[in-house]
């Protein structure tokens, strides 16, 4: 009997210490938690460069320069976007799409825990045409006296006089 109550102690401490090195071995598996990094909240504000008020809907589109791809909120109706995933330290590309306006872009460091920007979004201007002159004021008058004084109509053939 004596000789049983051995080998099973011998049993139960072989089973004993297998389960030990199988834990520890659970241990060293796997991932380690890692803390995301500290994060900005941003806020943009979208208004009407003519009269200051709120554009509602307008697309807000952060490019983070350091890693691709975006991420695209809409303006409510206070003409107010909020972010608050980006990163300290990183510097985002801001762009703002708005129907009826101006495309806007900037590029902004995130270097503090809050960050609020206001954007005034402008009307689009006039196309660039060939056909209209787009010299300063001063070059005009000049144009103008030179067309005035006729000294080029020596060299150009009268258009009225008749062929012999």
């Amino acid at each position: 009997m004596h000789r049983r109550t051995f080998v099973s102690s011998i049993v139960l401490l072989a089973i004993f210490g297998l389960s030990l090195g199988n834990l520890s071995a659970q241990e060293k598996r796997g991932r380690k938690y890692k803390a995301p990094p500290p994060t900005a909240k941003i806020e943009v504000t979208v208004l009407k460069d003519a009269n200051g008020k709120p554009i509602e809907n307008a697309a807000v589109v952060f490019h983070t320069l350091d890693d691709p791809g975006n991420m695209e909120l809409k303006s409510n109706e206070e003409g107010k976007a909020l972010i608050d995933v980006l990163p300290l330290g990183e510097t985002v590309r801001l762009q703002i799409i708005a129907r009826g306006y101006q495309t806007y872009g900037g590029d902004y460091k995130i270097d503090n825990n809050e960050l609020a920007i206001e954007v005034r979004m402008k009307r689009p201007g006039e196309q660039y045409s060939i056909y209209k002159s787009h010299a300063p004021e001063s070059q005009k008058d000049k144009q103008s006296t030179v067309q005035k004084t006729g000294d080029d109509d020596k060299d150009k053939p009268n258009r009225d006089a008749k062929p012999q």
